[in-house]
């Protein structure tokens, strides 16, 4: 039975339709712990980055609550750093901070209209967030948590594709983020799921959320197993070295 500790961004409590509670059944995560007769402890948010994943490590005292119990670590982070980010970070995210009411919803109608032009005109770039800056987070977390639990087995992912409209169907810095982290995955040890291998067809083809961004039933189930396969060859190898 083992405990899965997963960071990660709305790729891993999104569906079809949306949102969905932690413990949905359907979700890949829960998929994939079911298989292997364990439970999975989500730490994610919307549009989570390695960055954000970092933050929820050092900052949130549930996470710590989670790490002496974990039986491995999933980094299903890094996805969300690849996608054209025209307003810097700082600006999108405090939106939300504006007031009055009106002002802000003003604003944020505006931005999203204005989002799949920018994404264009700019060629997809700068990203949510640098390749450099995706691997050090990644590497930030597994140093971290390393350092308490050694010998944690641990599992990554390279970013998905997507055919979102909202992003002006531009997707220019994953190629560069997926090649940064494979390097960082093969030097540090830590196998890696290939989302864009497992879910491309499958979002391409227009089976996902209309978003064109978040998978379908059936993309987390393929995901869900190749992860299990994965935690279980890892598991298998800790007890028998």
């Amino acid at each position: 039975m083992a405990t899965v500790l997963l960071f990660g961004d709305s790729l891993s409590f999104h569906g079809p339709d949306g949102p969905h509670p932690a413990d949905d059944p359907r979700l890949w995560p829960n998929i994939a712990s079911a298989a292997l007769g364990g439970t999975t402890e989500l730490v994610a948010g919307f549009g989570w980055t390695a960055r954000d994943a970092y933050w929820s490590l050092v900052g949130d005292p549930r996470v710590w609550t989670l790490l002496p119990k974990a039986d491995v670590l999933v980094l299903a982070v890094g996805s969300m750093d690849t996608l054209p980010s025209p307003l810097p970070t700082y600006l999108r995210q405090g939106i939300r901070y504006l007031r009055p009411d009106p002002l802000r919803r003003w604003v944020r109608r505006t931005y999203l209209s204005a989002q799949p032009w920018l994404a264009r005109i700019t060629r997809g770039r700068p990203a949510a967030l640098p390749a450099a800056l995706t691997v050090r987070y990644l590497d930030q977390i597994l140093t971290a948590i390393r350092a308490l639990r050694p010998t944690l087995p641990a599992v990554g992912v390279l970013p998905p594709v997507h055919r979102a409209r909202s992003y002006g169907f531009v997707h220019t810095e994953r190629p560069r983020t997926t090649g940064a982290v494979r390097a960082w995955g093969a030097r540090v040890g830590v196998p890696l799921l290939d989302f864009a291998a497992l879910t491309g067809d499958h979002v391409l083809a227009g089976h996902g959320n209309p978003d064109g961004m978040h998978w379908g039933w059936d993309a987390h189930r393929v995901v869900g197993a190749a992860l299990a396969d994965t935690i279980r060859a890892l598991l298998c190898t800790d007890l028998h070295p």
